[in-house]
């Protein structure tokens, strides 16, 4: 497969498509700090799910940078949305990498806090936000494997579902860089 890893229990692949129709435990949403919907991801999430979703994100209220909440996932093909907010690029000095992979990493965790065993992710902040594609790509293949390498099989796949065929090859070069292993697991 062009776009597959196993590391410590955990499949790790590519998809690239709409995360509205990916069929999952948990959908992972770029959401914007006030939870109430917005473009692309966000949007698509909120338009597909449906009212039940944004009813739950108005009760939460808000949601910091780099940090997740949980909500239903309402009529989207998952049981749950994880929505995170990824950074605003401003060229790389002001924190962005660690607010970004602080967003997986609070996906991630709370996926396998809540027992959710596959999650589908999209390319966080590299939409509207500007983070360049190829820079997010790896803050966050590498925070998926010290997710692995931290709580080894907590999650049993992880695929990230990219939208388009530059952010696919992107993530696909970060994932062979983070993850050289063509098959097995990795120790």
């Amino acid at each position: 497969m062009l776009g597959l890893r196993h590391y410590r229990g955990t499949a790790i692949d590519l998809f690239q498509g709409d995360i509205t129709s990916f069929v999952c435990d948990a959908m992972v949403n770029a959401a914007n700090s006030s939870l109430r919907g917005g473009g692309g991801v966000d949007g698509a999430i909120h338009q597909v799910g449906g009212p039940s979703i944004l009813e739950e994100c108005v009760r939460i209220g808000r949601c910091e940078t780099g940090d997740a909440v949980i909500t239903t996932a309402g009529r989207l093909p998952a049981k749950k949305v994880i929505h995170t907010v990824g950074p605003i690029w401003r060229g790389g000095t002001e924190g962005e990498a660690e607010l970004l992979y602080s967003s997986y990493q609070k996906s991630l965790h709370l996926a396998a806090e809540s027992k959710l065993l596959h999650v589908a992710i999209p390319s966080i902040s590299t939409g509207i936000y500007g983070y360049p594609v190829t820079d997010a790509a790896m803050v966050g293949m590498k925070s998926i494997k010290n997710f692995c390498d931290d709580k080894p099989q907590a999650l049993r796949r992880i695929t990230m579902v990219l939208f388009d065929s530059e952010t696919y090859k992107a993530w696909q070069k970060a994932l062979f860089t983070c993850f050289p292993e063509a098959e097995g697991d990795a120790t």
